[in-house]
């Protein structure tokens, strides 16, 4: 008799956290997957060149392990911080797996930050090793002098004075390498994210972050061995911990990496109709630059499951999708301090435009000011309970920021800083952050909502909509317009997409300002940056 697939329901109910007490994510899971099959392929690495390189676990473990002499070498020692700032180059995981099986704490930065930042970064982490590319060796030469933490700096691909070469000293260096033993409640990463307000914060987990990204890779991602699975990442962002490392390397799947400069939308299209890639990680922004293309002239033979992360798919995008792939996008939800909290996972119904249901492992609620639950249907903060045990993968701190970290927690609960509510069949919807909301004439405005109206606009290809002060409402809704390709931006245009939002949402929410835009300003990882548009709203006001 044939095993029925266990259900969702299922799966939430019997799901433990594996709260071993060692444990290294290269040695347990890496090393585990080489010894099994010395063949087994972990990355089908492309470029925009056209070369195919292909990497089994077993070389992706021996090269980490010289990479950690070279390192240890250089005195760099357990406990350290490394920071890593490359592109999708391969060297990205070996450095990465090096700095979990030497006990070290990686840093990962986008090749975006500029000078300044590194700069900033490197003093408040106090790294004491950087590892990058030949193209930002001069961004770091002009800050190093004011950084006495560091001491090695290495480079790939290609001696530059100064520097270590990293692929000259990793190929003399020895492959023997005692894997250290770490404990699971260990710091093992520092990802900098971005607050609404002041600089990035530094948001630490420990070893135990790499195992909870179980539930990712098998639950959301619904990867296994045979699988290849592309997340369209930066490196520098935690998706690229999510999806690009922990999460498929968990389920013994292989990594497919474009490593590109650009995001190309047709590019992107025959990459999937060329390589057998069978599942696919994307974040919305890049779904809505996809579905602009026309999605009949190509195949998907592979492609089985595609999700997306960062911020909420619009509805819109995800029929669009479906008619051209067959496929429905499963939205799912986390952030850099958690794995995956909230998803479409298989067997669940999709309902569009929703979060899903909670990840196994989390329970996840609405909760109000005094962390009192919430009843279906009533807007809150979207909380995870912590106490009496937390779930794995959650952060360990904000580090050297006690007060950000308490802010954080309100009684038995973490909270997310994001606003939604639950439906009575107990899917999860996002309202908003808790701090992009618009409050107009005793209304709240999640503007999601209305940039989804205005995105199934034909004319419309983006758009990011925020408050904008206002005498009489205190707060309008105002609309940054990207358009699609080939329109022009007119007064009738404005007034049409306008009476289009009136007519599909809730009239008051519709803009009663729009601006057409050229391009929308965004975070390395894609998520619109509403705070800079309403910060240049609420400082025009001031003029």
């Amino acid at each position: 008799s044939v095993m029925a697939e266990p259900t969702y329901v299922d799966i939430k109910r019997d799901f433990e956290w594996d709260r071993r007490e060692m444990f290294n994510f290269s040695g347990d899971v890496i090393d585990r997957w080489a010894m099994e099959d010395p063949d087994k392929r972990a990355m089908l690495w492309v470029d925009d060149s056209g070369e195919v390189i292909e990497r089994t676990f077993k070389e992706i473990s021996i090269t980490s392990k010289k990479l950690c002499n070279v390192l240890r070498e250089s005195n760099i020692r357990r406990n350290d911080t490394i920071l890593l700032v490359m592109g999708r180059n391969i060297e990205w995981w070996e450095t990465f797996t090096a700095s979990l099986r030497m006990g070290a704490v990686i840093s990962p930065g986008t090749t975006q930050l500029s000078a300044k930042d590194l700069e900033y970064r490197i003093s408040a982490s106090g790294a004491t090793c950087v590892v990058t590319d030949q193209q930002n060796t001069s961004k770091f030469d002009e800050i190093l002098q004011k950084c006495p933490t560091i001491r090695a700096k290495l480079v790939i691909g290609g001696p530059v004075d100064g520097w270590t070469d990293f692929s000259a000293e990793v190929n003399k260096a020895s492959a023997e390498f005692d894997t250290a033993k770490t404990r699971s409640d260990e710091t093992a990463l520092c990802y900098f994210t971005s607050g609404t307000t002041g600089f990035p914060k530094m948001c630490m987990h420990s070893h135990s972050y790499g195992l909870a990204h179980l539930t990712t890779g098998r639950y959301w991602l619904d990867l296994k061995p045979g699988d290849i699975h592309w997340n369209i990442s930066d490196t520098g962002w935690a998706k690229a911990a999510w999806s690009s490392y922990f999460g498929p390397w968990n389920c013994g799947a292989t990594l497919f990496v474009h490593h590109s400069n650009g995001f190309n939308a047709e590019d992107t299209l025959r990459m999937l109709e060329t390589y057998p890639i069978t599942t696919m990680c994307g974040a919305p922004t890049i779904y809505r630059m996809l579905v602009l293309e026309d999605l009949n002239k190509y195949k998907f033979d592979s492609l089985r499951h595609c999700v997306g992360a960062g911020e909420p798919l619009n509805p819109e995008v995800i029929e669009i999708w479906k008619r051209g792939t067959g496929l429905v996008i499963s939205d799912g939800y986390g952030q850099t301090e958690t794995v995956i909290l909230c998803g479409n996972f298989r067997g669940i119904e999709p309902r569009y435009g929703s979060m899903g249901k909670p990840a196994p492992g989390i329970d996840l609620k609405i909760v109000n000011q005094q962390g009192e639950i919430l009843n279906h249907g009533e807007e809150g903060d979207i909380a995870v309970r912590v106490s009496p045990q937390r779930p794995l993968g959650l952060f360990q701190e904000y580090k050297s920021d006690p007060d950000k970290t308490a802010v954080a927690f309100r009684g038995d609960w973490y909270l997310t800083g994001d606003r939604g509510y639950e439906d009575d069949a107990g899917y999860f919807w996002f309202v908003s952050r808790a701090d992009d909301v618009i409050l107009s004439s005793g209304y709240r405005i999640g503007p999601f909502e209305v940039e989804s109206a205005l995105i199934e606009h034909p004319d419309v290809a983006e758009s990011a909509v925020v408050s904008s002060p206002d005498e009489t409402r205190g707060e309008l809704v105002k609309a940054f317009v990207v358009l699609a390709p080939g329109r022009k931006a007119t007064d009738e245009l404005a007034n049409e997409l306008q009476s289009h939002v009136k007519s599909v949402t809730a009239p008051y929410k519709y803009p009663r300002r729009i601006e057409f835009v050229d391009a929308l300003p965004k975070t390395v990882s894609g998520k619109i940056r509403r705070i800079d548009l309403r910060e240049r709203e609420w400082q025009r006001d001031k003029r």
